[in-house]
C-alpha cells in the first residue's frame, strides 16, 4: 500500500465548546453559528471584503472529506474526485481541512475563508489508518489535470518519496500552486519534512490568536508565510462526532488551507497572474511578525489577503520546473521537455528568470552547440548569479567526480565537426539568498 504519512495536527482533538474570544467580523448577513470562533478570519483578512465566486479550483488531497455532512451535501461546486470513506480512526482530517478552506455560508457551523470556492476532494486514505504515499500521489496527478489550481496538502514525513516529488513537479509544471503544511516539530529540533522542505512547495507556519508562531511549527527555511494554526473549529465526520464539529484543534494541517484558499481567492480575482506570481504576492504582502525580512519560523510573515490582493506581481519565472536535466530533457520526467534555448535555426539566446535558496535554488537550460563553434553563456545579475556549462553526456547536477570532471565546462564549450546539445546551468553566487538574472548565450566561430 505504501508508507504512511502523518496527518500535520498537532494537538489532540477535543469536542466542540468554546474557541478564541476574538471574533471575527460579518461576512454576510447569514452568520453561520460557530462564525463567532473563527478568529482566524479577522486574523487573515478575510472578513474585510467578500470573497468572490467559483473560479481557480482548490484541491484537498487528504484523508476522506465526508459528503453526508451538512457542510458538503448538496455543497455547490463541489467535486468528489474519488470515493471518500471516513469511518476510520485516523479518517476524520479531511473533512476538517476541507471545511477550514471552504466550508460553505450556509447557515450551519462555520464559515471556510473561500466558502464560494470550487473545491474538489481526494481521498488518500485507502485504509482506516490514515494517507498513504502511493495513494497521495495519485491524488495529486489527478488534481494536476485540473491545474492551474490550487493542490492542499496538509500532511508530512521525515523521508522524502520520489514518486511524490515526481507528482509535485508535474503539478507545478501544468500550472498549479502546491501548498503543504510546514509540519509540527518546532519542540523536538524541526527535522526536515516533506513535501513542505521541496522547492516549488509553497510551506505554510501555524501562529496563534496572539500572531506569534506557534511553539509546535516546525522552523524551516522553506518556510513561504505563516498562517493561524491554533483553537480551530472545523467540521468532522459525523461518525466522529454527532455534532459534526470539534474545536481546539491546533497545527498546521489548518494552516495550509486557509492560505490555499486565499491563494485560490487571489487568484480568481487576478486570473492572469501565474502560480508561481501568486505565490509571490503572497510573501510580498504577509504582514512581518518576526525579525524583520525573512525568518525561518514565519516565513515573509503572516498571511494578509487584502494586501495580496492589489500587490505588485514579481516578474514571470518562466520554464518552471527546472532544476535538473531530468525536468528539461525529452522523454524524460516530462515528455515534452523543455524547448532548447538555443538552436540549430537561432544559435544565439537570451532568457530572464529568478532564483531563491529555498524555493528555486538552480535553473538549467538545453542548448545547442553548433559545428565548429564556441558557444559562450553570461550573467547578468548584479553579482549574485553565475552560469556554467555542462556537456553533453551530463545525466545530473549532482554526479559523481569522475562524470563531473568529464562534464563540467566552464563558461564556454566548442564543438568540431558536428554539432550537439549541451547544458547551462544558473545558480546562485552565495552573495544573496535571491537573484533575478538574465542568461545570454552566444554562438561564434574558434
Amino acid at each position: 500500500m505504501g508508507r504512511r504519512f502523518f496527518a500535520a495536527v498537532a494537538l489532540a482533538l477535543v469536542v466542540c465548546g468554546p474557541a478564541s474570544a476574538a471574533v471575527a467580523h460579518a461576512k454576510s448577513a447569514l452568520d453561520d453559528p460557530l462564525q463567532a470562533q473563527e478568529w482566524w478570519l479577522t486574523a487573515v483578512g478575510a472578513d474585510i471584503t467578500q470573497a468572490p465566486g467559483p473560479g481557480v479550483p482548490i484541491t484537498i488531497v487528504d484523508s476522506g472529506t465526508d459528503p453526508t455532512h451538512p457542510e458538503f451535501a448538496g455543497r455547490p461546486n463541489t467535486t468528489f474526485l474519488n470515493d471518500q470513506t471516513v469511518i476510520g480512526p485516523e479518517e476524520y482530517h479531511g473533512t476538517i481541512v476541507a471545511s477550514v478552506a471552504a466550508a460553505p455560508e450556509n447557515g450551519v457551523g462555520i464559515v471556510g475563508v473561500y466558502p464560494n470556492a470550487a473545491l474538489q476532494l481526494y481521498d488518500a486514505s485507502p485504509t482506516p489508518q490514515g494517507i498513504v504515499d502511493l495513494a497521495a500521489v495519485d491524488g495529486i496527478l489527478t488534481a494536476a489535470e485540473h491545474c492551474p489550481g490550487v493542490i492542499n496538502l496538509s500532511f508530512g514525513g521525515s523521508q522524502p518519496d520520489d514518486s511524490m516529488h515526481e507528482a509535485i513537479l508535474t503539478a507545478v509544471r501544468h500550472g498549479c500552486l502546491v501548498v503543504a503544511a510546514a509540519g509540527n516539530s518546532g519542540e523536538s529540533g524541526s527535522p526536515v519534512t516533506y513535501p513542505a522542505a521541496w522547492p516549488h512547495v509553497f510551506t505554510v507556519a501555524a501562529t496563534d490568536q496572539s500572531g506569534n508562531v506557534a511553539s509546535f511549527s516546525t522552523n524551516s527555511p522553506a518556510v513561504d508565510i505563516a498562517a493561524p494554526g491554533v483553537s480551530i473549529t472545523g467540521a468532522v465526520p459525523l461518525s466522529r462526532d454527532p455534532s459534526g464539529y470539534q474545536s481546539n484543534l491546533s497545527g498546521t494541517s489548518f494552516s495550509a488551507p486557509i492560505v490555499a484558499a486565499a491563494a485560490a481567492w487571489v487568484w480568481t480575482l487576478r486570473p492572469t497572474l501565474t502560480a508561481s506570481q501568486i505565490a509571490g504576492v503572497l510573501r510580498s504582502s504577509a504582514h512581518d511578525i518576526g525579525p524583520p525580512g525573512f525568518d525561518n519560523a514565519s516565513g515573509w510573515g503572516l498571511l494578509n489577503i487584502p494586501g495580496a490582493l492589489t500587490a505588485a506581481p514579481p516578474a514571470v519565472d518562466p520554464d518552471e520546473p527546472n532544476d535538473d536535466i531530468d525536468e528539461i530533457k525529452p522523454g524524460d520526467l516530462f515528455q515534452a521537455g523543455e524547448p532548447p534555448l538555443t538552436s540549430v535555426q537561432q544559435p544565439n539566446g537570451k532568457i530572464s528568470a529568478s532564483l531563491d535558496s529555498a524555493e528555486d535554488p538552480i535553473d538549467v537550460y538545453r542548448i545547442w552547440v553548433p559545428a565548429h563553434r564556441t558557444v559562450r553563456v553570461k550573467v547578468t545579475s548584479g553579482g549574485t548569479a553565475a552560469a556554467r556549462i555542462w556537456g553533453p553526456k551530463t545525466i545530473a547536477m549532482d554526479e559523481f567526480l569522475a562524470a563531473r570532471r568529464r562534464d563540467l565546462r566552464g563558461q564556454s564549450i566548442t564543438a568540431t565537426k558536428k554539432g550537439f546539445a549541451a547544458y547551462v546551468e544558473v545558480l546562485l553566487t552565495g552573495s544573496s539568498s535571491s537573484a533575478r538574472y538574465t542568461l545570454s548565450v552566444k554562438a561564434s566561430r574558434h
